[in-house]
């Protein structure tokens, strides 16, 4: 298994990576502490503490909310490094480095980080890092079954009670996949592939379907051992892929169940 270190590889790959996703950088050290000052100073400039009991105390100053908009920043950076392979199988990467990269603090790096491993795409390496995991076709190919196992199913039966209005509503996102692909952007399609599959699965008012289809969907398109893409993810590729949804969309609408499950089924056997 190939390991990067903060010295060499490791290093070049996270200047890598935040080079190419930077989010907005975090207030300034000790804004949050001068808030506070500034909330044990009353209106009239009395010091910490001399106020008396006619005075109104002051409210304690509400939590910075912006640290976990940045957390979320750096989350969806760090995905959209691991499909695109900029975050490469193997590598470890240090919070304190790619938070330099990022222009950010470590903290929000590291929750982001944490995150990542609960879902399975890096592990901990104590006192180092965070070891993007290394995935192989076999791994892909369960995802797909199992990924198939739940949607193919639920789409037939949508494929029988959805009327066909509500699946033209879904027009415009199957032509966003068709846009994303020719984009050539594995980031951006993966994005708006799993934006079409969730819109589908929806429908059948399942959150909790959506919720787990959509977190296998996201493994799947994480990169294999020696930075492959699932399913090729060359740009015609992409732009095939893409196209099965619109001619999916299309049968759904004239109510065609033997399309619907041909293209159903060769949509997964791709992968995507």
């Amino acid at each position: 298994m190939k390991q990067g270190t903060q010295g060499s590889a490791g290093t070049t790959g996270e200047a890598a990576a935040g080079a190419r996703y930077r989010v907005p950088a975090q207030p300034a050290a000790g804004e949050a502490d001068r808030c506070r000052d500034t909330a044990g100073v009353d209106g009239g400039g009395s010091a910490r503490g001399e106020h008396t009991h006619s005075e109104p105390v002051l409210p304690r100053p509400r939590p910075v909310v912006q640290r976990s908009s940045v957390r979320g920043q750096v989350l969806a950076a760090l995905r959209t490094a691991l499909v695109t392979g900029d975050l490469r199988p193997g590598e470890v990467y240090s919070g304190p480095v790619l938070a330099e990269r990022f222009g950010v603090s470590a903290t929000p790096v590291r929750e982001a980080m944490q995150q990542l491993a609960q879902e399975g795409a890096v592990e901990v390496v104590p006192n180092r890092g965070f070891r993007v995991v290394e995935r192989s076709a076999r791994e892909l190919a369960e995802l797909a079954e199992v990924r198939a196992l739940i949607e193919v199913p639920v789409m037939l039966r949508l494929a029988r009670t959805v009327p066909p209005e509500r699946w033209a509503g879904l027009r415009p996102l199957a032509e966003a996949t068709v846009r994303a692909a020719s984009s050539g952007c594995r980031a951006t399609y993966a994005e708006a592939d799993r934006a079409f599959h969730s819109a589908v699965l929806a429908l059948a008012g399942n959150q909790q379907l959506v919720g787990v289809a959509e977190e296998l969907h996201r493994r799947a398109q994480w990169p294999l051992v020696g930075g492959g893409a699932p399913g090729g993810g060359s740009r015609a590729e992409l732009i095939a892929d893409a196209h099965e949804h619109t001619a999916l969309l299309d049968a759904l609408i004239a109510g065609d169940l033997d399309v619907v499950r041909s293209l159903v089924g060769e949509h997964f056997n791709g992968a995507e």
